[in-house]
């Protein structure tokens, strides 16, 4: 008996420093990879960057006021989009699992979740930039949505389908209708994981490139306008890094900091939500 217990007790200890081995193969890299980005980008986080537009090539100076506000104007309307389109989907996943449209909206969305970003951009291209003639910030957004939207959905589904179903019973048996059961009672009690689904899934298109070298194209100049092109950070990360300059590369890096802390804000925020 005691040897059995031995043994057991060895292959635990063997198990569990796998699984510590593994994880420090995760996070060693991450955490260097992190370092050289705060090491190389925090000297370009200055005032001008802040407040200044780009310089002109060739130059030194600027900063990325264009691209900041641009990246919270197409972000903030790509999360709109994904929380009225993933919710809903969600709620009709979890609430109406008879419903007929069930089957084809699950292969829909497991197929938008396996689909590579530039794709998405394509697809937003198709539908928003040819029939409006011109690259547009709401194009983007709407490229940066079609990544989202499996997130929430998913993230939706589960968390809905947590909730007691004696909750959904007592409204239904005070002779409310099952549309405001849901609303009043189901998504209230579910609010943690939805935030939670929705901040996993700003931290996923927060950072995308691709989507938007098809849509919101770039723009030197401050605008809020979401019709016209519009200039976000990931974008000018990538025309910087392929670019000649010194000065520009220097800055880049400081977009990329940016862009992680806004990330790991993004995942902290969801961490928090659920939690609560």
């Amino acid at each position: 008996m005691n040897r059995t217990l031995r043994r057991r007790y060895l292959r635990d200890r063997v198990m569990v420093g796998l699984v510590g081995l593994g994880t420090a193969a995760v996070l060693v890299p991450l955490f260097f990879i992190l370092y050289y980005v705060l090491v190389q980008g925090i000297g370009a986080l200055d005032l001008a960057f802040f407040t200044r537009p780009p310089a002109p090539p060739g130059e030194t100076g600027g900063g990325m006021l264009p691209a900041i506000a641009g990246s919270l104007v197409v972000d903030t309307l790509a999360l709109l989009m994904a929380a009225v389109f993933g919710v809903a989907a969600g709620v009709l996943l979890a609430e109406y699992p008879d419903h007929p449209l069930n089957p084809p909206l699950r292969l829909v969305v497991d197929v938008m979740a396996g689909l590579p970003a530039i794709l998405m951009g394509l697809v937003a291209f198709a539908l928003v930039v040819r029939p409006m003639g011109h690259f547009s910030g709401l194009s983007g957004s709407v490229a940066l949505a079609l990544l989202m939207i499996p997130i929430v959905t998913r993230a939706t589904e589960g968390v809905l389908k947590l909730v007691p179903w004696e909750l959904t019973e007592a409204g239904l048996a005070l002779g409310l209708p099952r549309w405001r059961v849901i609303v009043n009672l189901v998504l209230p009690a579910a609010r943690g994981g939805i935030l939670t689904g929705l901040m996993l899934s700003l931290a996923r298109g927060a950072g995308e490139a691709a989507p938007l070298l098809f849509t919101a194209f770039g723009n030197p100049y401050l605008t809020a306008n979401p019709l016209e092109p519009m200039d976000t950070l990931p974008l000018k990360l990538y025309v910087y890094a392929i670019s000649p300059y010194p000065d520009w590369h220097r800055q880049a890096w400081g977009a990329a900091l940016l862009l992680a802390a806004a990330i790991m804000a993004a995942s902290y925020l969801a961490r928090r939500a659920f939690r609560r």
